[in-house]
């Protein structure tokens, strides 16, 4: 069977955190150390591509997860920063790759597991989460309506794909010059389908300080 691998997104300057979050401290070690031991240890995850903001760590990081195949400087933009991961992948032996958002520390096997298994049999597969709260259009500082929120979900990673298919997505948005907020994105723009896989709550992300002290209960739970 060809290849499962990961591309770790983990290149970003934290703005919104005040800093890189990715290696901010999360209960002893930074948030990225956390992710990378998830995918290391899943034994579906055959490779992994590591996108930071440089490469000055590339021995620490090899030396203790084996199954990181290279390091790669990001880009300027997060779809950038995919694409320099993306294109240091075996395109002979990688069948799946997986992208993956570096301060996603808490993200399950079962997840990583549900996610390869649809996007081997779909092409593509995202996995969603329900918004709970009512949602409101605002315009000029005025609420418009209420958007029905049954349609309404936010995505998470891993976001899995089908080699192919993503290099089809990733080569057409590069020859356009479209940027999209996530590879599913690219896909909805070139017109190709993507399924929703159930996500999982307790897999958030890392965006402000307040994010760390819900991972740390959510770790103690």
């Amino acid at each position: 069977m060809s290849e499962v691998s990961a591309i770790i997104v983990a290149a970003g300057a934290g703005k919104r955190f005040g800093g890189p979050k990715q290696f901010a401290y999360l209960r002893g070690k930074p948030v990225l150390e956390w992710t990378l031991e998830r995918f290391q240890a899943h034994e579906a995850v055959d490779a992994i591509i590591l996108v930071l903001p440089d490469e000055r760590d590339r021995k620490h990081y090899q030396l203790r997860y084996p199954k990181i195949r290279d390091v790669v400087r990001g880009g300027e933009e997060r779809q950038d920063s995919v694409w320099q991961g993306f294109r240091l992948l075996d395109a002979a032996a990688t069948g799946l790759v997986l992208v993956h958002d570096g301060a996603r520390p808490l993200v399950s096997p079962d997840l990583i597991r549900r996610v390869i298994a649809e996007a081997r049999a779909s092409g593509a597969a995202v996995p969603v989460i329900p918004v709970d709260d009512t949602i409101k259009e605002v315009r000029n500082g005025l609420l418009v309506r209420t958007v029905e929120r049954s349609d309404i979900f936010r995505a998470q990673t891993p976001q899995g794909f089908l080699y192919s298919t993503l290099k089809k997505a990733l080569d057409a948005a590069r020859r356009d010059r479209f940027y999209g907020t996530d590879e599913a994105m690219l896909f909805e723009w070139a017109g190709l389908a993507v399924l929703a896989v159930p996500g999982d709550p307790a897999n958030i992300k890392i965006t402000t300080p307040l994010d760390i002290t819900i991972a740390e209960a959510l770790l103690h739970a």
